[in-house]
Parts: structure tokens; sequence; C-alpha cells
């Protein structure tokens, strides 16, 4: 497996497990499977994202949105694309 840096997270709502990502490269796509944080950090397959409360397929530099995760995650945290 190979990693890119897409962006990292810059809020988490712990109460709805929605984390905040800014992609500051590249895009992130629905279907697209993710790492959030470093070795030993959480990879998950992205199944919706949402910017201003809409659903979006991608996101692209320069976005930030919404997406729903299944553990909680640390703000600060970068966010990386797998890819094979």
């Amino acid at each position: 497996m190979n990693y890119k840096r897409v962006g990292k997270i810059v809020n988490y709502l712990d109460h709805i497990k929605v984390a905040v990502l800014v992609v500051d490269e590249d895009t992130v796509k629905v279907g697209d499977t993710i790492r959030i944080g470093e070795e030993g950090g959480m990879e998950i397959k992205v199944s919706s994202m949402q910017i201003d409360h809409l659903p979006v397929d991608e996101v692209k530099a320069g976005q930030d949105c919404g997406l729903k995760v299944e553990e909680d995650v640390k703000k600060g945290s970068s966010v990386y694309k797998v890819t094979e």
C-alpha cells in the first residue's frame, strides 16, 4: 500500500463522530480509502462527505468537508489517500 498526503483534520465533533477535513493536495472522492493519522492510524472507506450540510461526491484542494468516522480522531491529524 502507498499513502499520499491529501490534507488534515481541523475539527472533530465527537457527539456525532464527524471529522472536518481540509484538503490541501489532490482530491478525495466517495469510495476512496483514506488513513487518518500516522502509522497505526485508522483506515476508512469514504462513504459520504458534506460541504455546508450538502452531500458531495468529491472534495478538491482548498475545500473542507465533514466526514463521518467510526472512531475518535485527533484535531491536527494528517490524512492520507491509500493507493495500490
